[in-house]
């Protein structure tokens, strides 16, 4: 499953193009198409690989470069006075990436230039330094050695310089930040079969397209071909950085077979320990996650707010979505005070926000929860589902936008107090002398904030609405105001009957008998 693995669980192809480059660019065109070329055109490939049989890319990288762990492949590095369009006056560059570690599958990248010719990338390694490694020239120069994913630069943060806006590196997964953020939880294109008995099958971009940009562009356009065992896809990605980056999406999906789980617009993120599940061992870093919640939007169930967990053994389960608005895996706070990670900076991480474009139907999102020991495992899973079966042989259409932001309360609801913080504590009494002593439960001390209870006073007819499931009970429940957040702070104490088992928990705020908050849900984890 792609949650046990490192975050940069990847694939290869043997690149196809001579190494007679110019800037990474090959004189003269490919033989695709000598007009414009688009979305269409990616969708008929699409749909005619799909009536073929699969075939798998070829692995031949040399040890050399698939032995290098993750600091040492980090050492090669794209010369970014060979950025393609860097000469242009382009607001974008692009840099590409080598082939290595597990990296280990070309793709076939092309540039449409502005009168819509095709023009295919080749790998040169003159292109790239490598830093201390001792790399030979016979294995730089390897046969079939090609492009491994790419980077698109910006002058996002600063006029004067391009920084690394989106990534696109191995499998479908793609990674985007906004002004001043840094990379956090990764998009994919697809996921296949994530969770299951039979095994996770990881389509690839195996072919990109990226759209020449003139000097006065404000978005990059790429088109890729998508291509697996179970299914084939073309996609267009309309890039547009700002202080939050949005990345539209455009998706038609052809089966080669039937699939049991076809996970649409998934995202990938990690979740080691936070407030919501201390650190069971003494450490300065009171948080460690890309991530520390999933949000729900479903025009029928609201606004849900589900903290993340790092669960002792696998946890999977769905949230039905009848008409699904909107989902993420989000980072809520961004206070260095709430990481104190100065390496890491995960305060600077963002939030993924995820809303469909076209129309979905009934579904549900699935949220995969993978224990793990320490950061480098992406151990948190999110997608959504269809209720309905897919048939082979009818294209599938989904659309959708993705947001960057470590801006968040500024898209949710205003009518809606939301959690901004989740702290798991053991319950406890204060006694007549002052003394805190354990009561015998575990609680949760949720903080809610929003322009929603701005106003409200504390003699208001405000009330906590919680409730537990079948492997526990609800001990007490109360709310109170918190003058220094001028929200609302609630306690949720519970007793859990079978520690084995796991817990749900779900609490909302109420003002005269109406819902003011969005419901939180904990799943408190077995053994947890």
């Amino acid at each position: 499953m792609s949650g046990s693995t490192p975050r940069s669980k990847l694939s290869r192809r043997k690149g196809f193009f001579s190494r007679a480059v110019l800037g990474g660019l090959l004189v003269g065109s490919i033989p695709l198409d000598a007009f414009a070329f688009g979305f269409d055109d990616v969708a008929k490939r699409a749909e005619e690989l799909a009536q073929q049989g699969y075939r798998a890319p070829e692995t031949s990288l040399p040890n050399e470069l698939r032995e290098l762990n993750y600091a040492e492949y980090a050492q090669i590095q794209f010369k970014r006075d060979r950025d393609v369009w860097s000469g242009n006056d382009a607001p974008f560059t692009l840099s590409f990436m080598h082939e290595g570690m597990h990296y280990d599958s070309a793709i076939q990248l092309n540039s449409i230039d502005q009168e819509g010719e095709v023009r295919g990338f080749a790998y040169n390694p003159d292109d790239f330094t490598y830093g201390d490694l001792n790399i030979s020239d016979d294995v730089k120069n390897s046969d079939g050695l090609g492009i491994a994913g790419f980077r698109i630069n910006h002058a996002l943060n600063d006029a004067d310089r391009n920084d690394e806006v989106m990534v696109f590196l191995g499998a479908s997964y793609f990674r985007a930040v906004g002004r001043g953020q840094v990379y956090g939880l990764s998009g994919r294109g697809l996921a296949v079969d994530t969770g299951s008995t039979s095994g996770e099958e990881f389509p690839r971009f195996s072919e990109m397209w990226i759209v020449e940009p003139s000097s006065e562009s404000q978005y990059l356009t790429i088109f890729a071909l998508l291509d697996s065992p179970s299914v084939t896809g073309a996609y267009r990605f309309v890039l547009r950085p700002g202080e939050d980056t949005l990345v539209d999406v455009q998706s038609r999906l052809y089966l080669r077979r039937a699939v049991e789980k076809l996970g649409i617009a998934p995202l990938t993120s990690m979740y080691l320990y936070g407030p919501e599940q201390p650190s069971s061992t003494q450490h300065y870093i009171p948080a460690i996650h890309d991530s520390n919640g999933l949000l729900i939007n479903d025009a029928q169930n609201g606004w849900l707010w589900r903290p993340l967990s790092n669960p002792a053994r696998l946890m999977m389960n769905r949230h039905a979505t009848p008409q699904l608005r909107g989902y993420g895996l989000m980072q809520r706070g961004h206070n260095f005070n709430d990481y104190q990670d100065i390496d890491a900076r995960y305060d600077l991480r963002p939030s993924a926000w995820v809303e469909p474009l076209n129309q979905w139907g009934a579904g549900s999102v699935e949220l995969i929860q993978i224990p793990t020991n320490n950061e480098t495992n992406d151990n948190i899973v999110s997608m959504w589902l269809a209720d309905e079966p897919h048939e082979t042989g009818v294209p599938l259409a989904f659309d959708y936008r993705i947001l960057f932001t470590t801006n968040e309360s500024r898209h949710l609801d205003p009518q809606l107090a939301w959690v901004e913080e989740t702290r798991r504590s053991r319950g406890e009494v204060i006694r007549d002398n002052l003394v805190r002593e354990p009561d015998g439960t575990l609680a949760f001390v949720l903080d809610f904030v929003g322009p929603s209870l701005e106003g409200i006073s504390s003699g208001a007819n405000i009330s906590v609405e919680a409730s537990v499931g079948d492997n526990g009970e609800l001990a007490n429940s109360r709310v109170v105001q918190n003058p220094a957040t001028n929200g609302w702070r609630v306690f949720v104490n519970v007793k859990r009957s079978n520690g084995n088992q796991p817990l749900d928990i779900r609490a909302k705020l109420m003002l005269d008998g109406k819902q003011v908050s969005e419901t939180w849900y904990y799943r408190l984890p077995a053994n947890g």
